[in-house]
Formats: structure tokens, C-alpha cells, sequence
């Protein structure tokens, strides 16, 4: 085969391609809508699967764990974790009813108030609470919980100031757990905020609370006409947590907001709600960052202060 017809031949081929290029185009654009026929059967298939029990289950617990993981911050959950290896430690007072320090000699938490355990109010119209912040934390964790002090001036009559030689006062200390004594039990009282998990503002402001005189909204006189307790989901051990007491309400309705209410997961063996609202199951409870108006008024009425009452 000569030279000159091998170039006439490979020229021949070359000219072919060039001069049909829809015949390649078409090839490359039947194989795309292959493709994407290929990919939308796999689509559908996937669409499919969505609704077999494998992905049911599994879009189930996503959800469980997100709701879960968004209670990780409320009150309960905080106090519950700080509290985990409570007892451990000497000179830690007796603790119910989840972070309600008990006299030595007492096994209930009946109100208080009734016995003279709130704090003075003085000729001013003010309530001073003494107070003494231990030298355990840090600048930052002393800056919160001052917040948390004087987060009390705006809306009510209680005045948070520092101890001079006051006889009683609140003693707030880094003790292994976040917990208080309810009301003024006289002389230096702890109220405990462990650095590891109890310095956070909503922590603080419960703790105050119980020192001011309260107890937990869930454990209200009135609270099963508002919300169902799942003893069966409650850790062995801890169904004390969850007792009604005779609470004086002061005429104020229950609060599923206040910052001293459980949260739905409190204290649960099994990833199941312990607590949870009625008539309407879907109400949040335990989300409070802060004081409800409700936990203001409650404030304010029982000290019978002039403001908001």
C-alpha cells in the first residue's frame, strides 16, 4: 500500500468526523438522558425507601434526639448533671427533691414561708438579701452570677447586696452540685453553684429563688390538674423528686414557663418524658432562660411588694 494512499485514506476518515458533527453530539446526548434516566429510577427508589419502617424508625429517633439535645439546656437537665455524683463530697447537707438542701433532722420540704423564713423586708419597702460570693470562680463565672443577683432589682423589691456584718446571708460557693435550702434558715446559708455545670443565668436565678422562699412548679399543690407524672420512666430511686406539696400558689395560675419548672425529660431511665402537660401534651416545659412574669408576681406578692403585684 503506497504512502500516498494511506494519507488520502486517514484524511478521508478525519474528514468524515468533522464534517458530521451531529452524529457525534446525538451519541453524547443519548448517553446524558440515559444518565439522568438512570439517576431519576434511583430518586424514585430512594423516595421509596423513605417510607419502609427501617427510615420511619430512623427519622423517629433523629427527632427524639434533637428534642432531647435541645434540653440539655433547660434548668432540670443542667441541675440533674451537676448533680450526678452529689454526696461524694464531706459537709454536703442532705438533697431532695432534685437540689433542695434539707436541714439535718428533716426529711420534708413543707413551705417555709408559714414559719417565718422569709427575709426581712426593711422600713424602705426593700427586701436586702446578704450575700457572699466565694473566691472559687473566675471573673466570668463571678460576672453571671452577679447578673443573676441583680437581675431581681428591675422587677421586684428584692435587693441583693453585698455582706458587711449582717447575722444572715447568702453564702454562694463552687460545693459539688448546684443546690440551696428553701427560705432564710439563718446565719451563713450556702447556695451552692458548682463551677462544673451550674453557672449558667437561669441556674442562678432557681437557686435564689429557692432561697427566697420557692419551690418547684411541678411539685404544686394544684399541679395534676396540669400535668402527668410518668413514675414509670422516673429512675428507681428518684420518685421523691417528683411529690406534690402543700405549696402556698398566691393566687397565681400554674406556669409551664417558670424558670422552676421541670423540664419533660427530669430525671427519665429511659429517654421517656417523666413529666408531662394536660391537657395539651405538646406544651413546652423547663425551656425558661430566665424568670416568667408569673415567677415576678409569685415574687412580689408573697414579700407584698408595692411594684407588679
Amino acid at each position: 500500500m503506497s504512502p500516498l494512499f494511506m494519507i488520502t485514506l486517514i484524511f478521508s476518515v478525519l474528514n468524515g468526523l468533522c464534517c458530521n458533527p451531529s452524529q457525534v453530539s446525538s451519541n453524547i446526548i443519548v448517553e446524558e438522558e440515559d444518565y439522568k434516566e438512570d439517576n431519576t429510577n434511583l430518586d424514585n427508589s430512594l423516595k421509596e425507601d423513605e417510607t419502609d419502617v427501617s427510615a420511619l424508625i430512623e427519622k423517629e429517633n433523629k427527632n427524639l434526639d434533637n428534642n432531647l439535645k435541645e434540653d440539655e439546656t433547660d434548668v432540670s437537665t443542667l441541675i440533674e448533671k451537676a448533680n450526678k455524683n452529689l454526696g461524694q463530697e464531706l459537709n454536703v447537707p442532705t438533697v431532695m427533691y432534685g437540689d433542695i438542701a434539707v436541714p439535718s433532722g428533716f426529711e420534708n420540704a413543707d413551705p417555709c414561708t408559714a414559719r417565718g423564713c422569709k427575709w426581712v423586708k426593711s422600713s424602705d419597702g426593700n427586701v436586702y438579701v446578704p450575700y457572699i460570693i466565694s473566691n472559687q470562680y473566675s471573673s466570668r463565672e463571678r460576672a453571671i452570677i452577679e447578673r443573676g443577683l441583680q437581675s431581681f432589682t428591675s422587677s421586684t423589691c428584692i435587693r441583693f447586696r453585698r455582706r458587711t456584718r449582717e447575722r444572715d446571708f447568702v453564702h454562694i460557693q463552687s460545693r459539688g452540685g448546684c443546690y440551696s435550702f428553701v427560705g432564710r434558715r439563718g446565719g451563713g446559708q450556702v447556695v451552692s453553684l458548682d463551677r462544673r455545670g451550674c453557672v449558667y443565668h437561669q441556674v442562678v436565678q432557681h437557686e435564689l429563688l429557692h432561697a427566697l422562699g420557692f419551690n418547684h412548679e411541678q411539685t404544686r399543690s394544684d399541679r395534676d390538674r396540669h400535668v402527668r407524672i410518668l413514675y414509670q420512666n422516673i429512675i428507681r430511686g428518684q420518685e421523691h423528686n417528683f411529690n406534690r406539696i402543700n405549696t402556698n400558689n398566691l393566687g397565681t395560675p400554674y406556669d409551664y414557663n417558670s424558670v422552676m419548672h421541670y423540664g419533660r425529660y427530669a430525671f427519665s431511665r429511659n429517654r421517656q418524658p417523666t413529666i408531662v402537660p394536660i391537657p395539651n401534651s405538646n406544651v413546652p416545659i423547663g425551656r425558661a432562660t430566665q424568670m416568667s412574669r408569673f415567677d415576678i408576681l409569685r415574687i412580689n406578692r408573697l414579700y407584698q411588694c408595692k411594684r407588679c403585684s
